[in-house]
């Protein structure tokens, strides 16, 4: 494994690839050790990483967004981020430059992959000899821009309120989460009314506080299933009265059971 320096400069060096390239697509693969930070940077071109194994966290100003194994996310060009890797992380990324395809979302977001969707992305940092090579990775290039338009969303992204004291709470609540949060109670520590809190909340977030409180409880909790510990440990240390009532809100928020999701390659 390299060292973290090694680390550092090989994520200049791609960079700075990235903003060389002269395809409208440019794939590549990368591996990061469990607890690596990548600072915060941006680039000209939009990214579309495939965490292969590990979960990453990637936080921006728009929020915070968890990509487990088997997912994706879609980060738009020129949107400053920093990454996170919750365990060893392998990612493919494919950087596509603007003008390459229709117009991709304008804000970060978590997909499944098809199977389809996973095979391309496989195959564009695959390393390609020879003209054929390069005819056979435009037409892989111009078909996985198609698929990633069409795949469905997750709602592992978690947007943060750019209010401070509201954000203040947010924060605070990552820190120890729980299934038990009341309104009422973050209302009162505002000095708010329940009507204007949830109102303000809504307006700075585009949620709901239950809906927040629920995402940023599967934020919780993926890293710590995906790591192997038991459904029964995370959901009673989350707060939730039994294990049924979690196995219910991830099922709904998810599409599968927790021992269901990380078995299956496609959730959904």
């Amino acid at each position: 494994m390299q060292s973290m320096s090694e680390l550092s400069k090989l994520h200049l060096e791609r960079l700075a690839a990235i903003e060389a390239a002269s395809e409208p697509v440019y794939a590549i693969p990368s591996e990061y050790p469990a607890g690596y930070h990548v600072e915060a940077h941006s680039h000209s071109r939009a990214q579309f990483v495939y965490a292969r194994a590990g979960v990453l966290m990637v936080s921006s100003r728009q929020g915070r967004w968890m990509v487990p194994p088997e997912h994706a996310l879609w980060i738009p060009a020129g949107l400053e981020h920093t990454v996170d890797m919750l365990g060893d992380v392998t990612m493919l990324s494919a950087y596509i430059a603007p003008g390459a395809s229709a117009a991709g979302p304008s804000a970060m977001r978590v997909m499944a992959l098809t199977d389809l969707a996973r095979a391309l992305i496989v195959e564009a940092v695959a390393p390609q000899e020879g003209a054929d090579g390069s005819h056979r990775q435009r037409l892989i290039m111009a078909l996985l821009l198609e698929e990633v338009l069409r795949l469905p969303d997750r709602p592992l992204g978690l947007p943060f309120p750019a209010d401070r004291r509201l954000a203040a709470l947010c924060r605070s609540f990552m820190e120890n989460p729980s299934a038990r949060l009341v309104i009422d109670d973050w209302a009162q520590r505002l000095a708010m009314s329940r009507r204007a809190f949830t109102r303000a909340f809504r307006s700075e977030t585009g949620l709901s506080l239950s809906a927040w409180r629920q995402q940023a409880t599967v934020f919780t909790a993926l890293p710590r299933l995906a790591g192997g510990e038991s459904v029964t440990a995370v959901a009673l240390d989350l707060g939730y009265d039994s294990v049924a009532a979690f196995t219910t809100m991830f099922r709904r928020m998810l599409g599968a059971a927790p021992r269901a999701y990380f078995r299956s390659p496609d959730p959904s």
